[in-house]
Formats: C-alpha cells, sequence, structure tokens
C-alpha cells in the first residue's frame, strides 16, 4: 500500500530540470511575479522616504531593512526553486500565483508597519509565501529522489521559521526591549536554512538563468530612481513657481540610475562558478545591492520633498540619503562580484569610488559632486574593464 504522502503528490511530483539547458531564460509567470514584487519594494521605499522626510532616521532605516529583506527573501527563495524545478504544470502556475498573493498582502500591511509598527497583515503575506514554498519543496523532495533529503530539509526549516515567527509577532507586546533583537534572529534563521539544506547537495539551479534572474529584478528596483526622477522633473512644470532645484534632483537621479545600471550590467561574467562559498557571497549579496538600489530611489524623493517644503529635514540629510546608499551599492558590486573577477589597480574602483561618495555625502552635501563622482566612477569603471579584457 501507497504511503499517505505519496498518494498524495502522485502527478504533481516536481522532477529536476536540465543544468545544462541552453538559452534559459525568465518564463512569463517569472515576470509576472517581479511585477507584484516591485509593488512591494516601492511600498518599502515609500516608507524609507517618509520616515527619512519626516527625521526618523534610524526608525525608518530599521523597518525599511527588515521589510525589503523579507520581500527579496520570498523572491529568492522562489526564483532559485523555479530555476531547479519549474515544470510549466498547471498546479506550478497555480502555487506561484498563491505565492504572488501573499507578497501583495505583505505590501498592503507595509504601511501599518512604517505608522505603527504592527506586522500582523505583513506577517500573513509573508506566511503565504512561504507556506508556499513548503508545498513546493514537498512536491520537489516527491520528484527528484536523490535530492529527497535536501528538498525536505528546506520544507522542514521553512516550517520552522514561520513558527517562530507566529510566536514572535503573538507575543509582541510581551517581549519588551528583546523585540527587535528576536526580529533580527528570524532573519538570521531563515538566512541558515538554504546554508545548511544545500550542505551536503546543491539543488539543480541553473547558472545563466538565476543571473538573469537577479539582472531583472535590479533592473526594477533601479526603476524606484526613475520614479523619483520623473517626481522632481514634474516638479518644473508650474512655471509661476519654477525652481531649478527640481531639474538637478531630476537630472541627477535619472544619471545615477544610468551609472549603476552601466556599473552592474558591464561585460564581466556575473556568477563564473557553483562553489558554494561564492555562490551563497554572490546570492545573499544581493541583498545590498537591491536594497541600496531602492534606498537611493527613497533618497532623491526625500530631496524632492525638501526642495518642496514638504519635509522637516535638511537639504544635507537628503543628500546624504541618497550619497550614503550609493556608496553602499559600489562597495556590494565589489564585494559580490568584482573582487573575484578583478586584481590589482583594476579591482579597486569600486571601492575606492564607494568611499569618495561617503565623504562628499557627509562632508559637503553637494549632489552635482556626487553625480559626476559616480560618473567618473561607470567611465573608469568601464576603461579599467576594457584594459583588462584587452591585456
Amino acid at each position: 500500500m501507497k504511503r499517505l504522502d505519496t498518494f498524495m503528490l502522485d502527478g504533481l511530483a516536481l522532477p529536476p530540470r536540465d543544468t545544462d539547458q541552453g538559452h534559459r531564460a525568465a518564463t512569463q509567470l517569472e515576470l509576472l511575479f517581479d511585477l507584484v514584487s516591485v509593488i512591494a519594494i516601492a511600498s518599502a521605499a515609500v516608507g524609507l522616504h517618509h520616515g527619512i522626510a519626516h527625521a526618523h532616521y534610524a526608525e525608518a532605516i530599521l523597518k525599511f531593512s527588515f521589510a525589503f529583506f523579507s520581500i527579496c527573501w520570498a523572491w529568492m527563495n522562489y526564483s532559485w526553486f523555479a530555476s531547479a524545478y519549474d515544470n510549466g504544470s498547471a498546479f506550478f502556475k497555480i502555487n506561484t500565483l498563491v505565492i504572488m498573493f501573499g507578497s501583495l498582502v505583505f505590501a498592503a500591511g507595509l504601511p501599518r508597519f512604517f505608522e505603527t509598527n504592527d506586522l500582523t497583515l505583513g506577517y500573513i503575506g509573508y506566511g503565504i509565501m512561504r507556506f508556499g514554498m513548503v508545498i513546493f519543496w514537498l512536491l520537489a523532495a516527491q520528484g527528484h529522489p536523490e535530492r529527497r533529503k535536501t528538498a525536505l530539509q528546506y520544507a522542514i526549516g521553512i516550517s520552522a521559521a514561520q513558527v517562530y515567527w507566529v510566536l514572535v509577532i503573538v507575543f509582541a507586546h510581551e517581549l519588551g526591549a528583546i523585540y527587535g533583537g528576536l526580529l533580527f534572529l528570524g532573519l538570521l534563521i531563515e538566512l541558515s536554512i538554504p546554508y545548511f539544506a544545500e550542505a551536503d547537495q546543491r539543488t539543480p539551479w541553473h547558472r545563466e538563468h538565476i543571473i538573469e534572474r537577479y539582472g531583472l529584478l535590479n533592473i526594477i528596483v533601479l526603476g524606484e530612481l526613475l520614479l523619483a526622477a520623473s517626481l522632481a522633473i514634474g516638479q518644473t512644470a508650474d512655471l509661476d513657481h519654477f525652481n531649478p532645484a527640481f531639474l538637478t534632483v531630476g537630472a541627477s537621479a535619472f544619471i545615477v540610475c544610468c551609472c549603476m545600471w552601466w556599473i552592474y550590467f558591464i561585460d564581466i561574467e556575473a556568477l563564473d562558478t557553483d562553489v558554494k562559498t561564492r555562490t551563497f557571497t554572490w546570492g545573499y549579496g544581493h541583498f545590498l545591492i537591491f536594497g541600496s538600489g531602492a534606498a537611493v530611489g527613497a533618497g532623491f524623493a526625500v530631496l524632492v520633498d525638501v526642495i518642496a517644503h514638504k519635509a522637516h529635514t535638511t537639504m544635507h540629510v537628503g543628500v546624504m540619503a541618497v550619497g550614503l546608499p550609493l556608496a553602499l551599492y559600489l562597495l556590494a558590486v565589489w564585494l559580490t562580484r568584482d573582487r573575484f573577477r578583478r586584481s590589482g589597480a583594476h579591482g579597486l574602483v569600486l571601492p575606492v569610488a564607494a568611499a569618495v561618495v561617503a565623504a562628499l555625502s557627509l562632508l559637503g552635501g553637494n549632489l552635482v559632486l556626487i553625480t559626476g563622482a559616480i560618473v567618473v566612477t561607470t567611465i573608469a569603471h568601464h576603461l579599467t574593464h576594457r584594459e583588462a579584457a584587452q591585456g
């Protein structure tokens, strides 16, 4: 007699995909997932923008970091799983849509989280996303006997993490001062699940496919800068109260966005190996790349509010809200990719530029100088890459 779990999963089991499949591209379903994710990312960026604009600096940064991690973590988990086990079946699509709905619920709960610290709705959305992933891993355990142990470790780990989150949320008021620390511990638990689950055997993810997926999300994140540029330029339409500072902010946002895109998408192989340590460094390092990119966009939105006299902070703070995450973005790209792919002076362009941009932000607070610095950095990064390729 068949075991109950085998009987229930027959016909739904997810076999592994071919890791050597050529021309593997993102599916329309994955692109729809990206579209849903951008709504949640935009909601988190708005919370950061308003928090900084109203001088709640530390609170806004901490809440943004927690919210962005949750959004990005759910997206990453799904993307790596889909790279390994997406079979295009009707059930795979339906369960993916359920996970997407969870992302929308999470996004809907973010405004209340930023305003009142209430995570209830956000957690419900996160729980929906993670429950969908548990279902996926159980199906992978059935369809991929060689990786059954790995898949079950994922399913058990994710389930245990959700129990932890329920306890933290339910007893939030009783936890008092240790509440923030327990939230941070929860993030560490989540991050540890893939590391331990893949300790012996890795899941059959497709390298080129994962590189493309991460690149597509980075483009979405950079859209926050384009939105800020449009917002700033739109302020110049009122000719009776024309302020050239809006045009400066709008032009700077567009230029910085283009430079960030150029630096990330330069012709350097993003991930040239499937060695575990490098893979985790690259995959987890993108939390900094994605998060800092979205924060730069929020910083430009703060500058628009400052110029329009709608903020309770200074122009210098607004410039720091742009420059400091921009410096982090440059450093993160170096940490996850360039330091492995470049040597000597060629490999120092981004960390040196990050230090310069951070110094300009803290000491001078001049947006034009910061914009000029990122333009020079992009040119230097491109030229040193070309020299290295020719040499």
